[in-house]
């Protein structure tokens, strides 16, 4: 339990330690030019090249209308994206600078600083939606974020910089940020409450808030008062994983939630010597795995929920995570990850994609378990050959309709062949005023009938965590990994339901292997319906007895028997993260009774 380190024992660490920042300031050339010559010329001169860009554009303008567009017609881009901007050309001009020092991205290093204190909020549009009250600043990831990055900067060139700066980077720290945290109550991220589990946010609002305050606040008593708030409310956001380490949120949004607290984890043992360590907790070597184990393909991962099935993992991370917990196969992950893009969003990764290296050794790839189990959410990944780029991967999950980031997908399924998505998630839709609103499960991506699962009675599972699945059985076998679940939780009265049994499993008995989809339904009332779904992005070609889904180079057959009968739903645009997709969803619907089954058989062709 984090609570351990109470604000008294938290001072009396402090008090006794010298803070060991984790990056040199710029005028420290010696340990800089080291560091351009670790990185190579190539890196340095990558990185000195975005400075040079970077210096030859305008300050984005973030106008009042701007901030209003989300609150109006319920867009995000328009603010966020300039928003944004500002922070990346400010990662990308102080890290050139750093590596350079020669001084001449000083001043455009002042003028974004400056204008980024001048933004009258910090919080996205999305979390506040009115124009900024200056009394009540609203607390969120990007005030998390901006404020870590504004210190962190501070940190390395606050010396070279006009020491306005310093001072005005202190105060709008301390007004949005610090103060708030320490005497407001209404931020629901903190704290787990009956009904509320936290996510993402209390990861990445503590790693932001708490490790500003480890860089500006001089005060020890007050800094531990900080730090152990941030204990009580870590030990809920920890106690937000599954048993065996996993996040409802998907490996992509885990990354982004968890890493916050690695960067604040990294910073407390600093500041502390090592006394204030939240890396004794058992929980944390376990969740640093997650995206080990939920890895499809190199570069992909299990997407339920709002999560992404591509990237979303910074090598720096994984890397930085190896070394503190010495688990090697998190270095060969790093390897694999795209490392051109991540690290460059925000300064305190930018400066870890430098000082958190990711090291050529231990040697070789890193290939997954063959099967990967999550007991306290019931997801249930197999794979036919994990050496075999070729082979097939199934992902299915349990699980209740109030998870976080949350899709009403209960009993939902994915399955890869060659790397590519035949029977999909839809993952993450794109994030408008309706996403996280009373809109939600309207949306294609977040209702059930936007994801392979049985449809009876023509019902969609509804919200809310009593509608969930029970695991009957959980199998990891040689020949066959296997998962039952009864899902009749999961529908609403008017689905009829005495019994919804579903059975997916994949099978090891053939060169390709193959998976199984098994849905055994009794009415309760009388003869009823049952469909089954298959959301795809593939081509699909219906034929007697079997649907082929043609994907770009992978093909998968979907054995269905004569009493079956198909149809092809169109969805056309559908607006995802990535972009508008097309979408095909083929339903397989069973003869009309009291009891019904529907049995697929999914091979590779």
């Amino acid at each position: 339990m984090l609570t351990r380190f109470d604000a008294l024992n938290v001072e009396t660490a402090l008090r006794g330690a010298f803070f060991d920042a984790p990056f040199p300031p710029a005028d420290d050339r010696a340990a800089w030019d080291l560091l351009a010559t670790t990185v190579g010329t190539q890196e340095t001169a990558a990185w000195i090249a975005a400075a040079e860009r970077a210096a030859g554009e305008p300050v984005p303008p973030l106008p009042a209308t701007l901030y209003l567009e989300y609150r109006r017609i319920g867009r995000r881009e328009g603010y966020q994206v300039p928003y944004r901007l500002r922070r990346r050309r400010l990662a990308e001009l102080a890290v050139g600078e750093c590596l350079e020092g020669q001084g001449r991205f000083l001043d455009p290093i002042l003028d974004l600083a400056w204008a980024v204190c001048e933004e009258s909020a910090w919080a996205f549009p999305a979390h506040q939606g009115d124009l900024d009250d200056p009394d009540h600043p609203i607390l969120d990831l990007g005030a998390a974020m901006t404020a870590l990055a504004l210190a962190e900067l501070d940190h390395i060139l606050g010396a070279q910089l006009d020491p306005a700066l310093g001072k005005r980077i202190r105060r709008e720290v301390d007004r949005r940020c610090l103060t708030p945290y320490l005497t407001r109550h209404d931020n629901q991220w903190m704290y787990s409450v009956p009904g509320h589990m936290v996510n993402n946010w209390c990861g990445v609002c503590n790693g932001g808030v708490v490790g500003s305050a480890i860089y500006l606040e001089q005060d020890p008593a007050r800094l531990a008062e900080i730090v152990a708030r941030a204990a009580r409310s870590l030990d809920d956001y920890l106690g937000s994983f599954d048993v065996d380490g996993g996040s409802t949120e998907g490996p992509s949004i885990w990354a982004y939630g968890f890493g916050y607290c690695t960067i604040l984890a990294d910073l407390l043992e600093r500041r502390t010597d090592g006394k204030v360590s939240l890396f004794d907790e058992p929980v944390i070597r376990e969740t640093a795995q997650f995206p080990l184990r939920t890895l499809l393909y190199r570069g992909t991962y299990v997407n339920f929920s709002d999560a992404l099935r591509e990237g979303g993992q910074t090598a720096a991370h994984l890397a930085y995570l190896s070394r503190r917990l010495d688990i090697p196969d998190l270095m060969r992950l790093a390897r694999a990850s795209d490392a051109s893009d991540v690290g460059r969003q925000e300064l305190p990764w930018a400066l870890r994609r430098l000082f958190w290296t990711v090291a050529d050794e231990p040697a070789g790839e890193f290939a997954p378990a063959r099967h990967d189990w999550f007991r306290g959410m019931a997801w249930m990944i197999a794979r036919r050959d994990p050496a075999d780029p070729d082979a097939l991967v199934l992902a299915a999950k349990g699980g209740h309709n109030a998870e976080n980031h949350n899709q009403n997908d209960v009993g939902s399924l994915l399955v890869d062949l060659g790397g590519e998505p035949l029977v999909a998630e839809l993952g993450r839709p794109r994030f408008t005023s309706a996403t996280f609103g009373a809109g939600r499960y309207e949306i294609l991506a977040n209702s059930s009938l936007g994801h392979s699962v049985p449809i009876p009675n023509g019902r969609a599972q509804p919200a809310g965590e009593a509608y969930h699945a029970e695991v009957v059985e959980h199998a990891a076998l040689p020949e066959e990994d296997r998962l039952v679940l009864e899902l009749r939780d999961a529908y609403p009265p008017e689905a009829d339901l005495a019994s919804l049994c579903r059975t997916v499993a994949l099978h090891r008995d053939s060169p390709r292997g193959w998976v199984e989809i098994l849905d055994r339904a009794r009415f309760a009332g009388g003869p009823g319906r049952l469909e089954t779904q298959l959301v795809t992005f593939a081509d699909v070609h219906v034929t007697p007895g079997a649907v082929l889904l043609s994907g770009e180079t992978a093909r998968l057959r979907v054995e269905y028997p004569e009493a079956i009968a198909v149809e092809v739903l169109e969805d056309r645009g559908v607006e995802l993260s990535a972009g508008p997709m097309d979408v095909r969803r083929v339903r397989f619907a069973a003869p009309e009774g009291v009891e019904a089954a529907i049995r697929l058989r999914l091979v590779p062709a």
